[in-house]
């Protein structure tokens, strides 16, 4: 199992809350997807964090929009947002930006420009209103963008989660043609823009000891150089429900059906070898398969269409009552930069099984079952084990839950950002 990584020390402790001014923070997200995406996700609990420790927020995004506290304003910065207009929403008033020119053009090519477009909607922004912040945060669009920002002399800091390295490895591997391939590659042009773009930035933090190891190899960084703050999750949200009797054969999964990178199709390999011993075996994955996509035909293949339930666009609230009803949550990614859904669902005190894909051994620890990525065998055995099992899968249910309370909840990540703000300001003032 991966040694647990400790997060990375500030030189200058914070002082007391009520000696330290508090911070006027931006926080930005090219795009920030309110259900399931995790930069939405990070976005909207690291905004609240912030508030609750006194500070003053904005995040300025693209769409889709992030679901924010109250207290947090939303400046929202409108993009073309193909991906949910397509190429025919381009309108003649388009043609008068550049910057609407440019993420067309590339869509129309098979390219992905919006972490590029919205850095220069962001620096037309900040531009205007830098007097208002004290700091800019930017979640991992690594945009030529950002280093205008940092040469105008606004003090930044920038989360990259993972390295989409990764994605692209595991999306090329899982490739089924040259053409496939190709296709794969263009979308994914962006990262030598971000590729360039890290090495000069002053300011990076990552989530996970996995994701800094991964970011260093992959970008040529030095792992010294790259801070850690983890991840959180909401435990007042994401918590046990009483009066919810847990179903002894249901099974839970967080996942992007179609992402090779997510592991959805070990799992589906993995449930069906089950059923044939838990015949009335339940499996409910929260995820959206594309018509026609990689799962849905796996699915018909196996004989699962009547199986299992879909559910997506779901409420946090719907999501932590299934959490409820689910007797083991199964986390089948190849890759997880931090890995939020094992986090969720062990918060709820839910029992986890979990591959040792990226971090995910850093926040599951010895509070869940960790198996070998891709091994479909060991994923069945375990979850095996656990529905014989359910003594143990209580004791592993309430280990989750104290593990997440102890390392991973919002609260302690909002403190060790609020220390990485002050040490990069207190540099800046140098």
């Amino acid at each position: 199992m991966q040694a647990e990584a400790q997060p990375a020390e500030v030189a200058n402790p914070t002082p007391s809350p009520v000696s330290v001014k508090p911070l006027r923070i931006a926080l930005l997200g090219y795009r920030s997807q309110p259900y399931g995406g995790g930069q939405g996700v990070y976005l909207r609990y690291l905004s609240k964090a912030l508030v609750d420790a006194g500070h003053s927020v904005d995040v300025i995004s693209g769409p889709p929009y992030p679901h924010l506290d109250p207290r947090v304003r939303l400046i929202e910065l409108p993009s073309l947002d193909l991906f949910e207009n397509g190429l025919l929403s381009l309108r003649p008033r388009h043609l008068m930006s550049m910057t609407d020119i440019i993420e067309w053009t590339s869509k129309l090519t098979g390219g992905f420009a919006e972490p590029y477009t919205f850095g220069r909607r962001a620096v037309k922004y900040l531009r205007e209103h830098r007097e208002e912040y004290d700091l800019v945060h930017d979640n991992q669009s690594l945009s030529y963008g950002m280093l205008q920002l940092q040469r105008m002399g606004i003090p930044l800091v920038t989360t990259v989660h993972h390295p989409i390295t990764s994605d692209l490895r595991i999306a090329l591997n899982a490739a089924r043609s040259a053409w496939e391939r190709v296709l794969i590659r263009r979308w994914h042009s962006f990262l030598n823009m971000q590729k360039r773009v890290v090495k000069d930035l002053h300011n990076v933090v990552t989530v996970s000891d996995c994701s800094r190891q991964d970011i260093a190899r992959d970008f040529g960084l030095q792992p010294a150089g790259i801070s850690l703050v983890y991840n959180g999750i909401d435990t007042d949200v994401f918590r046990p429900v009483k009066g919810i009797e847990r179903r002894p054969l249901r099974l839970m999964a967080t996942c992007s059906a179609d992402a090779p990178l997510k592991g959805t199709r070990y799992l589906l390999l993995a449930y069906a070898r089950l059923l044939e011993t838990y015949p009335q075996l339940e499996l409910l994955l929260v995820s959206k398969p594309q018509p026609g996509g990689k799962t849905e035909r796996l699915v018909k293949k196996l004989g699962l269409v009547d199986r299992i339930q879909f559910v997506s666009g779901i409420t946090t609230e719907q999501m932590v009552q299934y959490y409820a009803e689910a007797s083991i949550a199964v986390v089948p990614s190849v890759y997880e930069g931090f890995g939020l859904p094992a986090g969720e669902a062990m918060a709820c005190g839910v029992p986890v099984v979990s591959t040792d894909g990226g971090a995910l051994p850093e926040v599951v620890g010895d509070a869940g079952i960790i198996v070998p990525v891709k091994n479909v065998e060991a994923m069945a055995k375990a979850i095996d084990e656990l529905l014989r099992d359910p003594g143990r899968r209580e004791t592993l249910g309430n280990a989750g839950r104290e593990r997440i309370l102890d390392k991973f909840c919002w609260q302690v990540c909002a403190r060790e950002m609020s220390q990485y703000y002050r040490e990069v300001l207190s540099h800046a003032d140098c």
